[in-house]
């Protein structure tokens, strides 16, 4: 098992329990993306990764049902087929190769890009739905330790919204949540 293959699945396993968990009338309550819903948290995880891969490292992952049809199935076959890429002992032999990013091994690519917004949209997830909001701190730690210097970066990828201010004294994830623009 690889570190990225861990991380995954622990990541995975918490946002898998907030899918599972979104009751039939929640899945179209506002998310704190502007203009999304719960569905669409899950839409975007499930629809902009698949190319990604396809494009950088001709990988196929595994096709599930629409989101708009059903989203727990959706997010399940496209989950399982993440983490048996990241299982897969040849993933760690192959490359990702993008032209923003330069060559990456395909490994820290998914850890590095996929596996933190699953993270990240585990809070969205969660508080559009009105389920647990709480989020693993030192993941935070990490996340927001690695992020700080890239902020510039950040900001002009559109990927994120503005900084919001927050005290300093503030917990990791209000910090996390704050840096990447959404209002804990």
């Amino acid at each position: 098992m690889t570190r990225a293959a861990d991380e995954h699945r622990a990541v995975a396993r918490v946002f898998t329990d907030r899918v599972r968990g979104t009751r039939p009338q929640a899945w179209d309550a506002p998310a704190p993306c502007e203009g999304w819903t719960a569905r669409d948290v899950v839409g975007h995880l499930v629809e902009w990764f698949p190319g990604f891969l396809r494009a950088g490292a001709g990988v196929e992952l595994p096709e599930g049902p629409s989101v708009d049809d059903d989203p727990v199935a959706a997010w399940t076959v496209h989950s399982d087929g993440v983490q048996a890429l990241l299982d897969d002992p040849a993933t760690a032999d192959r490359t990702l190769s993008d032209r923003h990013l330069g060559q990456l091994p395909l490994d820290r690519a998914v850890d590095r890009f996929y596996t933190a917004d699953v993270f990240l949209h585990t809070w969205d997830l969660a508080r559009a739905t009105g389920q647990d909001e709480h989020l693993d701190p030192d993941r935070c730690a990490r996340l927001l330790d690695g992020m700080l210097p890239l902020d510039d970066a950040l900001r002009r990828s559109g990927h994120y919204g503005p900084r919001v201010e927050v005290p300093e004294s503030s917990d990791v994830q209000t910090r996390l949540l704050a840096f990447i623009g959404r209002r804990p």
